[in-house]
C-alpha cells in the first residue's frame, strides 16, 4: 500500500523532501479510516445481525451473552485487528511511529480479550446462579479469581509489548516482589482460602439469613464475592463483611430453619404466684365445659379420687387429698390448644414448662415450633397464640403479673 501511494505520489508532482512524510500521513488516514469502518461494520452491521439471531432463538443462555456484552466486547476487537494487519503495509515498518501504533494495538487487543473473557466468565456465573446447586456452591468468588488471573496475565503482555521483552522475563523478576505482592494481595489471599472453605463446607450461601452483630449484619446475603460479602439488611441497608471473617469469626446462619420448616417460639407467660390454688369443685365444674380440657379432667378426677381412696384420705381435706390445681390445669390446656393449633408444627417439639419463679411471679414457658418460616407470618402466629393466652388465663383464675401502674394504686386506695 505505501508504495502504491508514493507512486501515485510521485505522479502528482509532489516535492522528494516532502515524499516520505507525505504518504505517511496519508497512509495514517487510510488506516484510520478503515479501521473506523470496519468498526462501523462490526458495531452496526455484524453486532445488530447476531442480536437479531439471539433474539430469535429459543435458548436462554445466549440472552445472557447479549446482557453482559461479550459480542459488543469482541465487536471492539475488529478496528485493533484491522490496524495491526495494516500497519505493516501501510507504514514504515521500523519507524518509532510504527511501532508506537503496532504497541498501541497489541495492548488494546489483550485488554479487549481478557474484557471479552471478563463478561464471558460474568455469563457463565449468571447461567450457574439459574441452577438448583446455585444456592449451596456459589461460584461468585471463583469467577472473581479467574478475571483476576486473566487481568495479570493481561497486564504482563502489555507490559512486555510495551518494553519489547518476553513475558518470561516479567516473570522472573517477580520472584524478588513476591513479598510485596503478599502484602498488597493479603486479603485478596485470605479471601481466597476463605471462599473454598465456605463452599466446600457449605457455611452459608446467597439467599441464606446470617447474623453477625459485630458487622451490623442481620440480613440476606446477596452476593458473596472474593474479598467481600454482602448482605442486605432487613431496613435495605447493605452491609460488606470481609469474607474470611466468616471463617475466622463466628455468625448464625438462618438456613436450618428454614430447610426444616419450622421456627421456634420460645416465650413465657408470668403468673402473679398469689392467684395459684387449689381448684375447687366449683371451679372444676366450669373448666368441664372447655372442651379442650373435658377428656383430661374426666380422667385426672378419677385418678384422683382413687389415689385419695387408697391412702384413706378424705377428698375434701385441703392438706392432705391430692387435688388438681389451677396452673397445672391451665399449662394442660395450653399444651392442647397448641397441639390441635393448625400453624403449630405437629412433628417438632411442643411443650409447656415451669421455670424457676423469680421476683416477678412463676415463668410458664412456652416452647414450640410454628409450621410456617414467612417472618411475618411467624410474627402473626405468635401474637394470635399469646392473645388467646393472656385472654383465657382469667378463666383459670390466674393472673397474668405486672409491675403496679397508677391506675392499680388508686383501686387499692
Amino acid at each position: 500500500m505505501k508504495e502504491l501511494i508514493s507512486a501515485w505520489l510521485v505522479e502528482q508532482g509532489i516535492n522528494q523532501s516532502y515524499l516520505n512524510i507525505t504518504t505517511e500521513a496519508i497512509s495514517s488516514i487510510i488506516v484510520f479510516l478503515l479501521c473506523s469502518l470496519s468498526y462501523y461494520f462490526a458495531k452496526h452491521q455484524l453486532l445488530a445481525m447476531v442480536h437479531r439471531i439471539v433474539v430469535a432463538s429459543r435458548n436462554e443462555w445466549d440472552d445472557m451473552l447479549i446482557e453482559h456484552k461479550v459480542f459488543t466486547r469482541i465487536a471492539l476487537l475488529v478496528p485493533f485487528i484491522v490496524l495491526l494487519f495494516l500497519i505493516p503495509h501501510a507504514l514504515e515498518k521500523d519507524s518509532a511511529y510504527s511501532y508506537f501504533l503496532l504497541t498501541i494495538a497489541k495492548v488494546a487487543i489483550t485488554f479487549q480479550i481478557a474484557r471479552a473473557l471478563s463478561a464471558l466468565l460474568n455469563t457463565a456465573n449468571s447461567l450457574y446462579d439459574q441452577t438448583s446447586q446455585k444456592r449451596d456452591l456459589p461460584i461468585n468468588a471463583t469467577v472473581q479469581l479467574i478475571k483476576l488471573v486473566v487481568y495479570i496475565v493481561a497486564s504482563i503482555l502489555a507490559i512486555s509489548f510495551i518494553l519489547d521483552k518476553s513475558p518470561l522475563y516479567l516473570l522472573s523478576g517477580l520472584g524478588a516482589l513476591t513479598a510485596v505482592l503478599l502484602l498488597i494481595f493479603q486479603d485478596t489471599i485470605k479471601g481466597l482460602v476463605a471462599s473454598i472453605q465456605i463452599s466446600a463446607n457449605r457455611m452459608v450461601a446467597p439467599g441464606d439469613w446470617i447474623e453477625m452483630p459485630k458487622y451490623g449484619a442481620d440480613g440476606d446475603v446477596i452476593e458473596i464475592g472474593l474479598n467481600t460479602v454482602k448482605v442486605r439488611n432487613f431496613d435495605n441497608t447493605v452491609t460488606t463483611i470481609p469474607t474470611y471473617a466468616l471463617v475466622s469469626e463466628s455468625f448464625r446462619n438462618w438456613r436450618g430453619m428454614f430447610n426444616a420448616g419450622g421456627r421456634r417460639i420460645k416465650r413465657s407467660l408470668i403468673i402473679d404466684v398469689n392467684t395459684i390454688h387449689f381448684c375447687s369443685k366449683e371451679e372444676l365444674a366450669i373448666l368441664e365445659n372447655i372442651v379442650l380440657l373435658k377428656t383430661y379432667l374426666a380422667k385426672k378426677k378419677q385418678e384422683v379420687e382413687e389415689d385419695n381412696q387408697q391412702k384413706g384420705i378424705d377428698s375434701n381435706d385441703p392438706v392432705n387429698a391430692r387435688q388438681l390445681t389451677n396452673i397445672g390445669t391451665f399449662r394442660v390446656y395450653i399444651e392442647s390448644y397448641l397441639k390441635q393449633h393448625s400453624k403449630v408444627h405437629p412433628n417438632m417439639t411442643c411443650m409447656v414448662r415451669q421455670l424457676p419463679a423469680t421476683a416477678v411471679g412463676l415463668p410458664l414457658e412456652l416452647y414450640f415450633f410454628t409450621n410456617d418460616v414467612a417472618w411475618v407470618n411467624y410474627e402473626k402466629i405468635q401474637a394470635d397464640i399469646f392473645d388467646h393466652l393472656f385472654a383465657v388465663a382469667a378463666h383459670f383464675n390466674l393472673r397474668i403479673f405486672q409491675e403496679p401502674s397508677g391506675y392499680d394504686w388508686r383501686l387499692a386506695h
